[in-house]
């Protein structure tokens, strides 16, 4: 793997603060769905946000409490006020597909000004059934069956040709694809990355939820957003790989590869 080729890390100036490395609004959980908010939201700091604050259901909001101290949380009512602030949203993390859920997502997307969007899971299964203006600089990150929702194609047209179908949501949308898989696939319409790391332990529930923060924290500290999902992508994979190779392939789960993304980092850091 040549690294110079990956997009570079931001660098982090020693005088700075929280507010340096971008506040991100994370719209994710939901009463049965508690998990995903937490684990996009600290996959987020982890990989160098400066502030996550976020908005769910009370449900999830007590569960993220429980698990990290380092989550601002805020009730869904919150959003208009905290989205004024925020650089970045992340939304659609075990949101679920509620009409109560399809509500926040239109309106939450609505009040969209000049900041990148990252939309994950559920946000994407309500996008593919209903008709929603996009901001301008949005990333999706569908698995090949989120895939076909947003395509209106069967799942074998999906896996029959990963390529050809990241480019056409990348068309549809007028956004960034990173369609997931063994090999991800990451395009702006334009340019491609075909990912080279990661591995099956990274085939559990969540594990697309600790992507999607990972993204949204490299979009706080101001890469773009096709620069931001290749590189999240990688060091996802990269987390992941060295994760299996100390708990294999079996025993990893999402909360393991957190716990990995540092030391991702450092590798990337010391080879690019």
């Amino acid at each position: 793997m040549d690294y110079n080729n990956l997009p570079k890390l931001p660098k982090r100036e020693e005088n700075s603060n929280k507010g340096t490395f971008g506040k991100i609004l994370n719209v994710s959980g939901s009463e049965y769905m508690t998990g995903a908010a937490y684990l996009s939201s600290i996959s987020a700091l982890k990989i160098g946000a400066g502030y996550v604050e976020l908005a769910s259901h009370k449900n999830a909001l007590k569960a993220a409490a429980a698990l990290s101290p380092e989550i601002v949380l805020a009730p869904v009512e919150k959003i208009s006020d905290i989205i004024k602030t925020s650089t970045v949203l992340l939304i659609g993390c075990g949101l679920s597909t509620t009409e109560e859920a399809e509500k926040i997502f239109k309106d939450t997307l609505s009040l969209v000004n000049n900041i990148p969007v990252v939309i994950d899971a559920d946000g994407l299964n309500i996008l593919a059934k209903k008709n929603i203006k996009l901001p301008e600089k949005v990333i999706l990150t569908p698995h090949p069956k989120e895939a076909s929702r947003l395509l209106a194609c069967s799942l074998d047209e999906v896996l029959n040709d990963m390529e050809a179908a990241a480019k056409a949501i990348t068309q549809k949308y007028n956004c960034v694809t990173v369609l997931k898989s063994h090999k991800t696939i990451v395009t702006d319409g334009v340019n491609i990355y075909h990912n080279v790391t990661g591995n099956s332990a990274l085939s559990k529930a969540g594990s697309g939820d600790v992507l999607a923060g990972m993204i949204a924290g490299l979009l706080a500290q101001e890469m773009n957003i096709y620069d931001a999902s290749v590189l999240g992508v990688y060091l996802h994979g990269l987390a992941g790989d060295l994760a299996k190779n100390d708990l294999t392939a079996y025993g990893v789960l999402a909360s393991d590869t957190i716990r990995y993304i540092s030391n991702a980092i450092k590798i990337y850091l010391s080879k690019s």
